[in-house]
């Protein structure tokens, strides 16, 4: 059997946490607030085409030569100058690696760090993508619960006490995926300082920072590093367009070493074209106003669906209230299972689908929560797809099947 000669990190017996994530439903009134992509309707098509052609005519052939694994020096710099901007991390090009989206990012972390065993603590819920990617090197998960302005920092102190081989944190800081929640500046950062204290490496993932809906960005928690042990993740699928396939890291010293041997290990290039024509773009286009522009768009669409959770779910089920990112998050009832009543009564009933909670926790153990996209839609289609949605959740709460 092939299968008998794969490495263990893919045994075709342990889904992938990123498996059946996106359901499909083919009927014509089918509405998803599955997948977390932007509103491709507020991409930058005809700039970017123009900053494709900018980048080939400037460059010429040598634009599609060899050049640098840690990625095109000019765009390098634009970026270390944007986390830069509103005075929080000081860094320059050379702490910056370009990546295949932010999923490469975290993967070479994961690649640089993990042994099999080695002790990871997340936040529950977390991004599935990051658990796929940890998923590959075994760890030994440790879950730390969310609370209202982020990570409950006594649980994890508590957690790092009675386990000390804790090498690496991972974080989504920023409008979290999957809950919307961002953490406070007071805990991120006492949260360097208990990583300096217990001696662990804090991965910060923050693709939507710049999508905040009242405030500029909080100081990143790379901004209170004093030791280079926290990894800076972001991406710009969020504010530009995600086929561009371009995330970036910025890493200090030895850390930064470690990602960038894995690095050429693992693709030696960058998508030249892709980082020049974007180089080109943001020389030629406001990328602030353009942000703006996402921000005034995101905002209504978020304020349709926090309107329908209250206007069409029942009194017990719960959701956050986000002021930036994506996402909302809902919380049923203990007894009612996300995934099967998807499965059972809101896809083949009222044609809405969502992501079941339970992928959302490396021991997929908690089955009563779901999350909602609400960028891909305009207000009005967000609003019948919550009617319906609303619709079913009453029926299972009550125990009967919805009428649509």
């Amino acid at each position: 059997m092939l299968n008998d000669l794969f490495a263990q990190r893919v045994n075709p017996d342990v889904p992938s946490a990123l498996s059946g994530l996106f359901p499909q439903d083919a009927d014509p009134r089918a509405i998803s607030f599955a997948a977390g992509s932007p509103n491709e309707s507020l991409f930058p098509v005809a700039a970017m085409q123009t900053a494709f052609d900018t980048a080939i005519a400037q460059t010429g052939a040598h634009l599609f030569q060899y050049q640098t694994a840690q990625g095109n020096p000019d765009l390098r710099a634009k970026l270390a100058a944007h986390i830069g901007k509103w005075g929080q991390v000081t860094t320059t090009a050379d702490n910056v690696v370009l990546t295949v989206g932010g999923q490469q990012a975290i993967e070479l972390v994961a690649k640089a760090l993990l042994n099999v065993g080695d002790e990871v603590a997340v936040e529950v819920p977390t991004y599935v993508g990051a658990l796929a990617a940890f998923d590959l090197y075994q760890p030994t998960y440790h879950a730390v619960p969310l609370q209202a302005d982020g990570l409950d920092l006594d649980q994890l102190e508590e957690t790092l006490k009675r386990h000390p081989q804790i090498k690496l944190l991972y974080t989504v800081p920023d409008y979290h995926n999957p809950t919307g929640i961002t953490m406070s500046v007071t805990k991120r950062r006492e949260l360097v300082a208990l990583a300096n204290r217990y001696d662990f490496i804090i991965l910060e993932d923050s693709p939507y920072r710049d999508l905040g809906y009242e405030h500029a960005p909080l100081p990143a928690i790379k901004s209170f590093d004093t030791e280079g042990r926290v990894v800076f993740v972001s991406s710009l699928s969020k504010i530009l367009m995600p086929g561009l396939r371009t995330g970036w890291l910025v890493a200090d010293n030895d850390l930064l070493a470690a990602i960038m041997r894995v690095r050429v290990a693992s693709d030696l290039e960058t998508g030249n074209v892709v980082h020049a024509a974007i180089d080109a773009y943001l020389d030629a286009n406001d990328l602030d106003a353009h942000i703006t522009a996402l921000k005034t768009s995101y905002r209504e669409q978020c304020a349709a669906m926090v309107h329908a959770l209250g206007a069409y779910f029942p009194d017990d089920v719960s959701y956050t209230q986000p002021v930036g990112g994506f996402f909302d998050w809902v919380t049923l009832p203990e007894e009612i299972d996300a995934a099967a009543l998807l499965r059972d009564t809101v896809i083949p009933q009222a044609h809405v689908s969502y992501v079941p909670g339970t992928n959302f926790y490396p021991g997929r153990d908690v089955h009563n929560s779901l999350r909602l996209c609400f960028t891909g839609l305009t207000p009005a289609v967000i609003d019948a797809g919550m009617h319906r949605l609303g619709d079913a959740v009453k029926g299972a709460v009550r125990g009967v099947k919805p009428v649509v």
